[in-house]
């Protein structure tokens, strides 16, 4: 589904991503992780064509990101990406929010949108919100929102930006929820995140970054359970975040 052959990036002299090549198939569920500053959402903001990079290519779905005659948008309204922070319209009802793309890239009435917007918040549990704007509902209720509305164009795969680290703790699972249950159902999904516990329940592989390059890129029991056999900066990471 989404194929990153040596993909070099630079901002100025400075080098962000070096040789990264790895491959997601059709519903793999893939956590990408490493420290700050790695390259992690440099490298996903790739895969749907938000960052330029110079060397290299990123095929998706059979659609060369690097070819001149790709349409872009049109690979974007395939790529579902979930954010950080969520990047809702704060002016449109979260009903507008879950429709407007569909209408004006998808072409579709107002009426379909709608049907199917709603459809989606129900299954992200907030049916109940649909009339409301986005500064009424909390931060983990915007970001299953934010969820949805990428759904609703169809997606051939997920993106997650860090999805739950702008979220108050208790937030967090409700937007990881959702997650897991996607994966559960099949959808190829690309996540950044540093929840590991998501990561083992879920992922197929795990990608380590460090300094831009693609360090690990194994499956989820070999990268939890054979930690000896990780590199040193992957055992570093990893002493760190599961002594808690």
């Amino acid at each position: 589904m989404i194929s990153i052959q040596n993909v070099n990036k630079w901002y100025g002299d400075f080098q962000v991503l070096t040789n990264c090549s790895t491959e997601v198939q059709k519903g793999e569920v893939v956590v990408v992780c490493g420290p700050s500053g790695s390259g992690k959402s440099t490298l996903i903001k790739c895969v749907n064509a938000l960052e330029p990079f110079q060397q290299g290519d990123i095929v998706v779905d059979g659609t060369s990101i690097a070819s001149p005659k790709t349409n872009l948008p049109r690979l974007r309204s395939r790529v579902g990406m979930v954010f950080q922070h969520f990047e809702l319209f704060p002016h449109l009802t979260i009903t507008e929010n879950l429709t407007i793309a569909q209408i004006k890239v998808l072409g579709r009435s107002k009426d379909e949108a709608t049907q199917k917007g709603l459809a989606l918040l129900d299954r992200v549990g907030l049916a109940a919100h649909a009339h409301k704007h986005p500064g009424q509902l909390s931060g983990g209720q915007q970001q299953r929102v934010a969820i949805a509305r990428a759904l609703a164009m169809d997606p051939v795969v997920m993106l997650f930006d860090e999805p739950t680290s702008a979220l108050d703790p208790e937030m967090v699972n409700e937007v990881l929820d959702v997650m897991v249950q996607l994966a559960q159902e099949g959808m190829t999904m690309m996540c950044v995140t540093h929840e590991m516990g998501f990561a083992r329940k879920v992922a197929d592989r795990v990608i380590f970054m460090d300094r831009g390059q693609i360090v690990e890129d194994c499956t989820k029991d070999t990268f939890f359970g054979d930690i000896n056999g990780r590199s040193d900066r992957a055992q570093q990471f990893l002493a760190k975040i599961l002594q808690h």
